[in-house]
């Protein structure tokens, strides 16, 4: 059971940027240590660590390539060394390619599937032996996005990952409950602008959503600390979307 975060030990993967540096930040702010996991984000990751630090916890900065299975047994690898155990695993990093699909090259579907399924995958595999080797009982909560439970004609591949994310929840909770591991799932609406676009394009957002606001990224953190504290939620796909999936389409 996990009842508080504090003094436990979460990893999120991605949470040098955006709504994972939000997830993780919220963590350590509830006494959690985190595992800060990047990419290529250095600068961001050590600034995430610092803050994170400034909460009085411990953060432990990992680099590696979610679409490389050998970077990820690593990233465990250093988990196991630096703290011996893991209470709370959050799957956040994604990729978000928009390539019509009849166009869609068979790398891409490649890079997309591994990074945004593959890799959850093999986290839940990585974390859920280290918490039962660790008789720890553990929770693991995936990111997902509207995309994957209302198609996105314009992110084919991208909804299809997601779709497989929700999907990967539910057939984990049930592998995993004869563990005492909960495994849950968020599924976030638009909380940051895409990376790039102009100012102008929140406001259309906004617009098309029932709410006619949008979110942001500690309004994810609160849902994923909701799961992950919550000792009778498994199997849970909870929306924090504003809205968005009632509309059906894309926002």
């Amino acid at each position: 059971m996990l009842s508080s975060l504090k003094d436990k030990v979460v990893c999120v993967t991605g949470a040098a940027r955006r709504v994972g540096r939000a997830i993780a930040l919220a963590c350590a702010q509830a006494g959690a240590n985190v595992v800060i996991h990047h990419g290529a984000s250095d600068a961001d990751a050590a600034s995430a660590a610092a803050e994170a630090r400034s909460y009085s916890v411990d953060a432990l900065i990992v680099k590696a390539d979610l679409s490389d299975p050998g970077e990820i047994a690593q990233m465990f690898d250093a988990i196991r060394a630096h703290y011996g155990w893991l209470d709370v695993m959050v799957n956040s990093a994604a990729n978000f390619k928009r390539t019509p699909l009849l166009d869609v090259p068979l790398g891409e579907w490649q890079a997309v599937i591994d990074t945004n399924l593959r890799a959850p995958f093999l986290c839940i595999q990585h974390a859920a032996r280290l918490m039962i080797a660790s008789k720890r009982n553990g929770v693991i909560v995936n990111i997902s996005d509207n995309s994957g439970l209302n198609a996105w004609a314009s992110r084919p591949v991208h909804s299809i990952s997601k779709a497989g994310v929700v999907m990967l929840t539910q057939v984990a909770a049930l592998a995993l409950a004869e563990h005492a591991i909960r495994v849950n799932c968020v599924v976030p609406g638009p909380v940051l602008a895409p990376a790039g676009s102009p100012p102008e394009v929140l406001g259309a957002i906004a617009a098309a959503l029932p709410l006619k606001r949008i979110g942001n990224p500690d309004d994810i953190a609160r849902a994923v600390m909701f799961l992950a504290t919550n000792d009778f939620a498994t199997g849970t796909v909870m929306r924090v979307d504003g809205g968005e999936g009632l509309a059906g389409g894309e926002t």
